[in-house]
C-alpha cells in the first residue's frame, strides 16, 4: 500500500498546489504587512460581476430590419446597374411596399425583354430570393424566409463584435457582451467598475451610423415643403432626412437616394484630423470593391461630368454635410462639415473598430454602485463562513471523529473552487456565485452524509472498520454520481441559456459539484485509509 498511497498524497498535494497558486498566485508587497499583501492578491485574481464590483448594465435593442433593407437597397442598385449593361431599358426597379422592405419588384418588362431579366434574376448573386413572374410584366423578388433569418442572425452578431471591440477600447475589466434571451435582437452589455453611462454610449454610438447618400432633391425648409416640390408623393427609391449642410446652416429636410453610395461596414481605416481651415475632419480608406463602386458613383457625376451631382453625408439618420463633387473619389478621402472634435473621434473609433450593422436603441440603463456591491460582498461571505461553520460543527458532533475529514473535504472544496476562477479570469463571481458556493457546501455535505450512514450500516453488521470503509465508499459511490451529475446538467443549461448573474451561480455550482467529486470521494477515502493504517480488526471507528 506505501507506494500507492504516496502518489495519491503527491496528487492531492499536487492539485492543492494548483488551485491554491489560483487564489493568491505570487503576493506582492503592499507595504502594509502580509495579510494585506494577500488580499489585494486575490482581489486581482478573483474577478468579481457587476453586482459586487459595481457598473453598468445595459440591454440594447437591434433593428435587424434597417440590414434588411439596406440589403436589398443594394440590390435594387446592383439589379438596375446589371439591367443597364444588358441594354434593357424601361423596366423599372424599386420597393413598392416600405412595410415589407424584403420585396423588390421589376416593372414594366415587355415580353421581349423577359428572357434577360430571368437570366439577371436567376444569376447566384440573387439566390436569397424566391423570383415570381406576375401578368403585366412585373417580376417580383421576395427574400427567403430563411435568408431573413440569416441576415438577422448575422446582423445580432456582427453587433455584438462591434460594440465588444468598442467596449474593450475603454479598458473595461472582464465585460460582459452576449446575446440577451428574455427578448428578441437583444444584446445585454455589462460592464464591471464603470460608473458614467454617457461614457459607454459615446463609445458604442448606438444610434450613429455613417453612410454616404445621393442627393435627389433639396434643400426644402421643411417636410411638407418636400412633398410639395415632388407633387405630395416621394418616391419608393428615395427618403426624407433632416439636417445641416453646414454648421452654420438652419435645419432642413434633404431627398436622398435611399440606397447608400458606402456606409460604414465599407470602411477599412479611419483617423481623426484637421483639414486646411482647421476644422475636424475624418480621413478614411474605403475597402478596394467600395472604392470602386464610391469612383464609379463621384466620377459620373462629378462638377464635370454630364449629370454633375451632390452627395450627403449622414450620420445617425441626420444629415452632416452635403457637398458638390469635384472629382472621382477613390478609396480614400476626406469626410468634413458640422462635426464637433469628439464627433470625429468617436466616429473614427465605430469605423476603426467595425461599423454597427444596424441602429440600436436602448431598453435597459442601470448603474450599479460600488457601495452596494461592497455589501453584498460582505452578506455574502458572511453567509457563507456562517454556513460552512454551522455545517463543520454539525459533521463534528453528529459523526465524531470521522466529522474531522468530512469538514477536511469541504475546506479543500473551497480551495479548489476558488482556485479554479483565479486561473480562469472569464469564470467571474457574482451574488448568486456566492449563492452557489454555499449550495456547493450543502451538496459536499450531504454526500458525506450518504457515504457515512453507509459506514454506519456496514459497521452495524459487524464487519470491521476497514470492510465498512470499503463498502461505504463502494456502495454510495454510485448515487453520488448520479445526484451530481443531474445537478451539473442542470447548471450547464444555465450557463448556455442564462445571462451575467445567472452564468455565475452556474459556474460556482458545476466547478463545486466537480471537486466535491473529487474531494468527498477520493481525499475522504484516502484520510480514512491513512487513518486506519497499522490498525487491527478490532479497531473500533469513530462515526
Amino acid at each position: 500500500m506505501g507506494n500507492n498511497f504516496a502518489t495519491k498524497v503527491a496528487i492531492i498535494v499536487a492539485v492543492l498546489l494548483f488551485f491554491g497558486y489560483g487564489i493568491i498566485g505570487i503576493p506582492h508587497s503592499t507595504g502594509k504587512g502580509l495579510g494585506d499583501s494577500l488580499k489585494q492578491s486575490l482581489a486581482n485574481r478573483i474577478h468579481l460581476g457587476l453586482d459586487l464590483k459595481g457598473g453598468i448594465h445595459l440591454v440594447l435593442q437591434v433593428h435587424v430590419a434597417e440590414a434588411v433593407a439596406s440589403s436589398t437597397d443594394h440590390d435594387v442598385q446592383r439589379l438596375e446597374d446589371e439591367l443597364q449593361t444588358a441594354a434593357v431599358t424601361g423596366p423599372k426597379v424599386d420597393k413598392p411596399d416600405p412595410a415589407h422592405p424584403e420585396t423588390i419588384v421589376i416593372s414594366g418588362v415587355t415580353p421581349a425583354q423577359n428572357s434577360a431579366v430571368r437570366t439577371i434574376v436567376d444569376a447566384t448573386e440573387y439566390n436569397t430570393y424566391d423570383v415570381t413572374g406576375q401578368p403585366d410584366g412585373i417580376v417580383k423578388l421576395t427574400m427567403k424566409p430563411a435568408a431573413i433569418k440569416d441576415l438577422e442572425a448575422r446582423t445580432l452578431e456582427t453587433s455584438i463584435e462591434t460594440i465588444n471591440e468598442r467596449i474593450n477600447q475603454l479598458g473595461v475589466s472582464e465585460p460582459t457582451v452576449q446575446p440577451y434571451g428574455l427578448g428578441a435582437n437583444e444584446i445585454l452589455v455589462e460592464m464591471p467598475g464603470l460608473s458614467d453611462p454617457g461614457q459607454v454610449e459615446e463609445a458604442i454610438q448606438s444610434t450613429s451610423k455613417l453612410a454616404v447618400y445621393a442627393v435627389v432633391g433639396g434643400p426644402f425648409e421643411s417636410e411638407q415643403a418636400a412633398l410639395a416640390a415632388n407633387n405630395g408623393i416621394i418616391p419608393t427609391d428615395a427618403m426624407l432626412l433632416h439636417g445641416q449642410a453646414m454648421a452654420s446652416s438652419p435645419d432642413e429636410v434633404w431627398l436622398l437616394k435611399r440606397a447608400s453610395e458606402v456606409e460604414g461596414t465599407d470602411f477599412r481605416d479611419a483617423q481623426a484630423g484637421q483639414d486646411l481651415n482647421g476644422r475636424p475632419d475624418l480621413k478614411f480608406t474605403l475597402t478596394t470593391k467600395a472604392g470602386e463602386r464610391f469612383y464609379k458613383y463621384t466620377s459620373e457625376h462629378s462638377k464635370n461630368s454630364a449629370t454633375p451631382g451632390q452627395m450627403a453625408i449622414v450620420l445617425g439618420n441626420t444629415v452632416k454635410q452635403v457637398a458638390g463633387i469635384d472629382n472621382g473619389i477613390h478609396e480614400q478621402g476626406e469626410i468634413n462639415g458640422s462635426f464637433s472634435k469628439q464627433e470625429v473621434a468617436d466616429l473614427s473609433l465605430m469605423l476603426r473598430t467595425g461599423a454597427l450593422p444596424a441602429s440600436l436603441s436602448y431598453l435597459e440603463t442601470r448603474t450599479v454602485g460600488p457601495s452596494l456591491g461592497a455589501a453584498s460582498i460582505r452578506q455574502g461571505v458572511t453567509a457563507a463562513i456562517a454556513g460552512m461553520a454551522a455545517v463543520m460543527i454539525f459533521m463534528l458532533i453528529y459523526y465524531k471523529g470521522s466529522g474531522i475529514n468530512a469538514n477536511l473535504a469541504l475546506l479543500l472544496n473551497l480551495i479548489f473552487l476558488l482556485g479554479f476562477m483565479g486561473w480562469v479570469p472569464s469564470a467571474v463571481l457574482t451574488l448568486p456565485g456566492i449563492a452557489g458556493v454555499i449550495l456547493t457546501i450543502g451538496m459536499g455535505v450531504d454526500s458525506n452524509v450518504l457515504i457515512f450512514e453507509r459506514i454506519r450500516e456496514e459497521v452495524r453488521a459487524g464487519k470491521t472498520a476497514a470492510a465498512a470503509v470499503k463498502e461505504g465508499f463502494g456502495h454510495a459511490w454510485i448515487t453520488i454520481v448520479d445526484t451530481h451529475v443531474t445537478t451539473i446538467v442542470s447548471a450547464v443549461i444555465l450557463l448556455i441559456l442564462g445571462s451575467g448573474p445567472v452564468k455565475g451561480f452556474a459556474v460556482t455550482l458545476m466547478v463545486g459539484l466537480l471537486a466535491n467529486l473529487f474531494t468527498a470521494v477520493y481525499v475522504s477515502r484516502l484520510i480514512f485509509d491513512w487513518h486506519l493504517q497499522g490498525k487491527d480488526k478490532s479497531f473500533v471507528l469513530s462515526i
